[in-house]
């Protein structure tokens, strides 16, 4: 009995070290995931700020504010 208690009393105690090895993991993951949003938001505002981009924006909404019901 007392060897069945130690292997089960290892077991947690190495659970809960692989748990806490794994823990800084999530903040890195969700720092790159943050940098990797703010990179494409920056494309993407540089993209649709462009001179023809703008403009044909700008056609399509005239054209949708103009059309005929």
């Amino acid at each position: 009995m007392y060897k069945a208690v130690q292997a089960r009393l290892r077991a947690l105690v190495c659970r809960g070290l692989a748990v806490r090895r794994d823990a800084g993991m999530v903040t890195s993951e969700y720092a790159m995931g943050i940098v990797a949003a703010v990179a494409f938001a920056v494309v993407l505002y540089k993209v649709l700020s462009s001179g023809e981009v703008s403009a044909e924006l700008q056609g399509i909404v005239k054209r949708a504010l103009n059309a005929q019901m």
